[in-house]
């Protein structure tokens, strides 16, 4: 099952106290005041990793909680440090405060780390409160609760390609046939019910990643059939692959659709470059002359996923596409690097 969204409560390790204590040592009042503070709670950590494609697991459990510390000791000895508490999640995963829609990061490479909910610290014993006027205090402090809050989990997947079409626009059969991937094909709607990614790979050693997206239809921003649902996926891509199926009817009315359900949704899915690809050219007669206008569009091509046709062209095209929109965003980083970053601290 393909889960890309999830809701969590998680809690940081409680701190723990500190101690009220004295040595027993010759020449020293009292024996001295000997009371270590208490250790820090553990925290609450997102760990992204590239072996998950799914919150699904996150689906079952929503309390999440930090190990708690230890009290401190006598000795002027420290309590324990709770353990953290380590969740993996998978590449494109971005984490929200559930009740304040506050952005608290995203993971995008694998391995990197998001701290969701800090440990409480510890209280302080009472040899902290040693002073030349105060030589055997008894004061002590409580560690501190660490911290709480509701999380939001939302995977956007990472890929350089996207594809958006109708249902049976013939996006299944073009990433199988272009990639190692093996989603379900079959000759009615909605036969993908979750985005499926594969790789490309050409000669020379280049490649890209392309995301296929379930199909969207008339309505789809406003929440009809399922394409609403995985447009989010999209949103990372650095160029889309519009699908027509030349079979159609009325070849532009699709295309249009496609253009209106994207900015509908979202108006930056309007601003990613895009080409159109007329499939399914082994159904039409090679006399047949069907264009479409898309003025905004990079590239217009007559393919046919079943025969192979056209195929070598538009992937070579895809590929120089992918790598100028990794230049091009290269360039505008480097052009001002004192743009302000998001980040959040607790």
């Amino acid at each position: 099952m393909f889960v890309d969204v999830a809701k969590i409560r998680v809690t940081g390790g409680p701190g723990g106290a500190g101690a009220v204590a004295f040595r027993r040592e010759r020449g020293v009042p009292r024996g001295g005041p000997s009371g270590g503070r208490g250790g820090d709670g553990g925290h609450v950590i997102l760990r992204a990793d590239s072996s998950l494609d799914t919150l699904l697991d996150y689906s079952y459990r929503q309390q999440y909680k930090a190990g708690r510390a230890g009290h401190g000791e006598g000795g002027n000895r420290a309590g324990v440090s709770g353990e953290h508490l380590t969740l993996p999640v998978p590449l494109g995963t971005l984490v929200r405060d559930a009740e304040t829609g506050e952005r608290l990061g995203e993971l995008l490479e694998d391995g990197e780390e998001l701290i969701v909910a800090y440990g409480g610290k510890g209280g302080r014993g009472n040899a902290s409160y040693t002073s030349a006027t105060h030589q055997a205090p008894r004061e002590w402090e409580k560690g501190e609760w660490g911290d709480e809050r509701t999380i939001e989990l939302e995977l956007k997947l990472i890929a350089d390609v996207g594809l958006v079409g109708q249902p049976n626009a013939g996006k299944s059969t073009f990433l199988a046939r272009v990639t190692s991937a093996d989603p379900k094909i079959a000759d009615y709607p909605f036969s993908t019910l979750s985005p499926n990614l594969g790789v490309v790979g050409l000669s020379d050693g280049r490649s890209f990643v392309i995301a296929d997206i379930p199909g969207i239809i008339e309505g789809a921003n406003e929440g009809k059939g399922l394409g609403t649902q995985f447009l989010r996926h999209i949103e990372r891509t650095r160029t889309l692959a519009l699908l027509v199926p030349l079979e159609e009817e009325d070849p532009q009315a699709s295309y249009d659709l496609l253009r209106k359900e994207l900015r509908g949704h979202d108006s930056a899915l309007a601003d990613i470059t895009h080409c159109v690809l007329l499939t399914k050219s082994d159904l039409v007669s090679a006399d047949s002359k069907i264009t479409i206008d898309a003025p905004k569009a990079w590239g217009v091509f007559q393919i046919s996923a079943v025969t192979g046709s056209g195929l070598k062209g538009v992937l070579d095209s895809l590929w120089a596409e992918v790598r100028a929109e990794k230049n091009r965003q290269l360039a505008d980083s480097d052009q001002d690097p004192f743009d302000e970053v998001e980040t959040w601290s607790p």
